[in-house]
């Protein structure tokens, strides 16, 4: 028959381990081991390192070998060139009028005839100038100055003052400067006074 428990000395329902007297105190200036870095908290998250991103228009576009990528056009264009201004432009199409007065118009169509070859006519000729195919890369052909220069300026034409101020506003306001003719025959106009994407002959 078990025994009431005695007051006076309590037993322990089980035995409580005693540390080990041969192990010593940890030593406070021993280094912790390193157990992770805990997650951050909520709304402390450290910031990102900047990613590189080109700007708005303007794409990291690897220039073709001869070429440099003009970041106002978004256009690659042969080295030692630009794109013409629009005063060099628009001088180009009041000095094209004294031009067919002197030559009596039929020379300023015979001499344009012989420049479209190389991407130009007789004023953009005069004012280094000439006209360049951005889809192909390469001076404009003789066949795609036609176009430009006939069936371009016939659109043009076609509501007078109205469709050559249009043609105008474009040329001014495009980043690429070009207006319908330009557009029609998918050239622009570049300004070469070096003669850097003449035709080799």
């Amino acid at each position: 028959m078990s025994q009431p428990p005695d007051p006076n000395n309590p037993q322990p329902d089980a035995a409580i381990p005693q540390a080990d007297a041969n192990i010593p105190p940890p030593d406070p200036n021993m280094q912790q081991p390193d157990m992770g870095t805990p997650p951050p908290q909520a709304g402390n998250y450290p910031a990102a390192p900047p990613v590189p991103v080109a700007a708005y228009g303007q794409p990291n576009v690897q220039a073709i070998p001869g070429m440099y990528f003009d970041q106002a056009s978004g256009l690659q264009l042969p080295e030692g060139v630009q794109l013409a201004s629009v005063g060099r432009r628009v001088g180009a199409f009041f000095l094209a009028i004294p031009l067919s007065i002197v030559t009596l118009g039929i020379g300023y169509v015979i001499w344009g005839l012989i420049v479209w070859a190389n991407g130009q006519t007789p004023a953009l000729q005069v004012l280094g100038m000439r006209c360049w195919r951005t889809d192909d890369n390469r001076v404009a052909s003789w066949g795609w100055m036609a176009l430009r220069e006939i069936v371009g300026r016939i659109l043009e034409g076609i509501l007078s003052i109205i469709t050559e101020l249009i043609s105008l506003i474009l040329m001014c306001t495009r980043p690429d400067r070009r207006a319908i003719h330009d557009l029609i025959a998918g050239t622009v106009v570049l300004y070469d006074p070096n003669k850097v994407t003449a035709p080799r002959k």
